[in-house]
């Protein structure tokens, strides 16, 4: 192997390996095989979904009125995955208070993997309970 060979295999070599670590914009297990098959109910919703707002939200500190659904089955496209469906009102950057908010933590697998925003029509006739651990984030 030449000089030039051996200088752009190392110049590639960092390249090659931040394609295997990716940016963070990987897809979701949804979108994979990993989700084939039937799903399994989500032991650990509430964790979950915690964990999963506080990393979803810019400031997961002071919010209020706070609320959850049980996870039920909904299709998304075009399979069946359990969700649960939040409402609460998050604290905005000025420290002001606006509309409250309604958000479907998706579950593949039993675990919590995505957020979605545009909620209405997965979360249709939702019965909600306080959620209080939601109330008390830090950050």
């Amino acid at each position: 192997m030449g000089q030039l060979a051996k200088r752009a295999m190392v110049l590639l070599l960092p390249l090659a390996l931040a394609a295997c670590f990716g940016d963070g914009d990987r897809p979701s297990l949804m979108e994979g095989a990993q989700a084939g098959g039937p799903q399994p109910f989500p032991d650990n919703f509430r964790g979950d979904a915690l964990a999963l707002i506080h990393a979803y939200l810019n400031n997961p500190v002071g919010v209020r009125d706070a609320s959850m659904a049980d996870p039920v089955l909904r299709e998304i496209g075009g399979r069946q995955f359990y969700i649960s469906c939040l409402h609460f009102t998050p604290r905005e950057t000025d420290g002001s208070y606006k509309a409250m908010r309604e958000r479907a933590v998706v579950y593949v697998n039993g675990r919590a993997d995505r957020v979605v925003d545009r909620a209405s029509e997965l979360c249709a006739g939702a019965v909600y309970a306080p959620f209080p651990e939601l109330e008390k984030m830090t950050r």
